[in-house]
């Protein structure tokens, strides 16, 4: 039954029976088979049937949910017996919304340091798709907002805040600023994350506490390509700290914290709630945890924020 089962979720990855197949690493008729199977012992159709997959029937898709926690209770069971004899291994599956991606190595290098037989991955998600795969079993942990749109059923620890910057030209802004209002960055060309994007949302919220609406010149979902067109001169871009830790300073750029309105978000670790918790999710939670970790965060990000002329604290 656990093999039909991972069969069964292999198909609702790849969307596809030959692919689904190969990533078994069997034969596409083998895993046909194995579903068709399912079907006869729970009674029930699984899959749309048709010249090609065409998706899941209702009691297919109530399948696949059940079928997503068997499996993941079945990991964290062989996880927990292979700790008992041998130490605490596996793959760390974690999620982190793009502007907090610059923070995650400070926590999996101590992760590292106390697990180093466990391989972990990082795939940049919003906040929306983290909450999906937490809910689907696809995550162990994440790194996302705490306090603002907070995500549900989880369990959470903080690591840092987060606080806005209007990076631009300096031409772009009175010189020997030391801020900049929304209200008055409102009026520049600017390029926003899309609108799926929490900070993106974040800093809507903001322009609308200022009394602006903001049509950006440009959007993506990419951090890198911000810093990338801010640097050509197409447009300013609101960002957090976080990014501004990822990039060179450049002579002809200036980072301005935002201000009226003033704010600050929490950011942390965050994984499902769920008894037990997940191996893997619980050892990096009390990693996250640790005395020490977040004040290291701040003053990682203190000192990369130091050659821009930024106080610490933000």
């Amino acid at each position: 039954m656990f093999r039909k089962f991972v069969y069964l979720l292999a198909l609702a990855r790849e969307q596809h029976f030959g692919r689904a197949a190969e990533a078994c690493h069997v034969s596409q008729p083998t895993l046909s088979n194995a579903i068709r199977q399912l079907e006869d012992e729970l009674r029930v159709p699984i899959v749309e049937r048709g010249q090609k997959f065409s998706g899941f029937t209702p009691e297919g898709l109530k399948v696949l949910e059940y079928a997503r926690r068997i499996v993941a209770e079945r990991d964290g069971l062989y996880q927990e017996l292979t700790a008992l004899g041998q130490g605490l291994s596996g793959h760390l599956r974690i999620g982190a919304i793009p502007t907090a991606l610059p923070a995650v190595p400070h926590v999996l290098a101590r992760f590292a340091e106390r697990y180093p037989q466990i391989r972990s991955s990082v795939r940049s998600l919003s906040s929306r798709d983290i909450q999906r795969d937490l809910d689907g079993f696809e995550l162990d942990a994440a790194v996302t907002y705490l306090d603002n749109e907070p995500l549900s059923n989880v369990r959470t620890v903080p690591l840092f805040s987060e606080r806005y910057f209007l990076l631009a030209q300096r031409r772009q802004v009175r010189e020997g600023a030391a801020s900049i209002r929304w209200a008055d960055a409102a009026k520049l060309p600017l390029c926003l994350l899309t609108p799926d994007m929490q900070n993106r949302r974040i800093a809507d919220t903001a322009f609308r506490m200022a009394d602006r609406t903001v049509v950006p010149l440009m959007e993506t979902n990419s951090i890198v390509t911000i810093y990338t067109i801010v640097r050509s001169g197409l447009a300013a871009s609101v960002v957090p700290s976080q990014l501004l830790t990822l990039v060179a300073l450049h002579p002809d750029l200036v980072a301005l914290p935002l201000t009226e309105p003033d704010l600050t978000y929490a950011v942390g670790l965050v994984y499902a709630d769920r008894e037990p918790p997940a191996p893997l999710a619980k050892a990096l939670a009390a990693v996250a945890a640790e005395p020490g970790l977040a004040e290291r965060v701040r003053a990682l990000t203190d000192e990369a924020l130091a050659p821009w002329g930024l106080p610490k604290g933000l």
